[in-house]
């Protein structure tokens, strides 16, 4: 049961009376003739043979006011792309996929990369945004949400909760973001968030001061969440980051392009599992050592933005001021678990603190060392003054590869 605390700057929409999923239904079924709703799916096509996805599939088939569905699917051959029209066929809304890996998605990217402007890295961001694009193209819905492929936890209801603040057509919410508990098999998970970005912020916040934007950033209790909903204007000028600091960088984005007045966030579901990322401790480019490299220097940009000025010096004493929040947060998290009847290895904390304390001062020297750095894919917006049939031929070419001329 969520308690009722308007906490920071963010408004926060709890979840304190389990009211039935039909009800919202029903109401946002209603709120989808003045604001249709789009729902963008970014997947890997591994995700397809995996546990979540397809009841993900079986729960969405029962959602009654999407205006479209609209999939990114990487890392797919022919036959894979094939397999996923199939795959997604059981869904009666109106969805297209986005077939990253053909030729026809491949000829407008190479387009994009000669203008300077298409995505350099593959992932997640990257998806966003090619599916942001066709959203726009396609002009379906008023309201886009986008969620991950591999919750495990999945009901319709978290979708439900996601799109109501900002589709009720009597609030002014152009974003919402959504939070819930991190727990699994017993355990307290989400180590990244709660282990590195909120004592990160505190240390931050120590160091150089309550700046306006770490407030901003410490109100919402999952910064990390792969679920949000906003009006489809807001990804015009949308800046989408490449790497694993996606979610950091579109709540910064957010931050120098709206009023915080009409930024919410949303307590999504009792209790959220999905797949698990590996610390990786050998491994700078993969998992959570990558991660949380590439989350502090998103903050790191931002605060630059900000007019905060770093050296070498200064990311030792942001690693110091870190190391040691962090270590009474650990001790806070495993008293919480106990009480609360949950497991929690403190020998594994304190290793992933480690790291991460570490990879704050790889990611200062990388930030020093390369000023030229463009993290972020430009924004729609751009690439419409640069070429601006673009995304009319994005429209077309998946429209072309899911009627079958594959």
């Amino acid at each position: 049961m969520s308690d009722f605390y308007q906490n920071g700057i963010v408004t926060d929409f709890h979840n304190l009376t389990r009211r039935p999923v039909a009800a919202l239904e029903a109401e946002l079924a209603d709120f989808s003739r003045r604001r249709p709703m789009s729902l963008i799916l970014p997947s890997l096509y591994s995700e397809l043979e995996g546990p979540a996805l397809a009841a993900i599939v079986e729960e969405l088939a029962r959602v009654p006011y999407l205006a479209e569905v609209v999939i990114g699917l990487d890392r797919a051959d022919r036959e894979q792309f094939r397999h996923a029209r199939e795959f997604f066929s059981r869904l009666p809304q109106p969805h297209r996929i986005l077939w990253n890996d053909g030729p026809r998605l491949g000829a407008l990217d190479a387009e994009l990369e000669a203008q300077g402007l298409s995505p350099r890295l593959p992932g997640k961001g990257r998806n966003v945004w090619f599916c942001s694009g066709f959203v726009q193209a396609s002009g379906r819905g008023a309201v886009v949400g986008l969620h991950d492929c591999d919750i495990l936890t999945y009901d319709r209801g978290l979708l439900a909760r996601l799109f109501y603040p900002v589709a009720h057509p009597h609030f002014n919410y152009e974003f919402c973001k959504g939070y819930y508990p991190r727990l699994a098999e017993g355990k307290l998970n989400g180590r990244v968030s709660r282990l590195l970005v909120t004592p990160l912020l505190r240390a931050l916040k120590r160091i150089h001061g309550p700046l306006p934007y770490l407030e901003y950033l410490d109100s919402y209790r999952y910064p990390l969440s792969g679920e949000f909903a906003m009006r489809a204007e807001v990804l015009d000028s949308l800046r989408i980051p490449a790497d694993w600091g996606l979610e950091i960088g579109v709540l910064s984005e957010l931050h120098r392009n709206h009023s915080t007045k009409r930024l919410c966030q949303v307590d999504l579901a009792d209790a959220y599992d999905h797949k698990h990322q590996p610390v990786s401790e050998a491994d700078a480019s993969a998992g959570l050592n990558r991660m949380s490299l590439d989350i502090a220097k998103a903050l790191y940009r931002k605060l630059a933005t900000q007019g905060v000025t770093f050296s070498a010096e200064g990311f030792r004493t942001i690693k110091a001021t870190y190391y040691r929040l962090a270590l009474d947060l650990i001790e806070a998290y495993a008293h919480d678990a106990e009480m609360n009847g949950l497991r929690l290895d403190r020998h594994a904390e304190e290793r992933a603190v480690e790291l991460f304390a570490a990879n704050l001062l790889e990611a200062g020297s990388a930030f020093l060392d390369n000023p030229r750095e463009r993290p972020f894919i430009p924004s729609w917006n751009r690439v419409r003054a640069a070429i601006p049939d673009l995304p009319a031929r994005l429209h077309a070419a998946v429209e072309a590869d899911n009627a079958g001329e594959v």
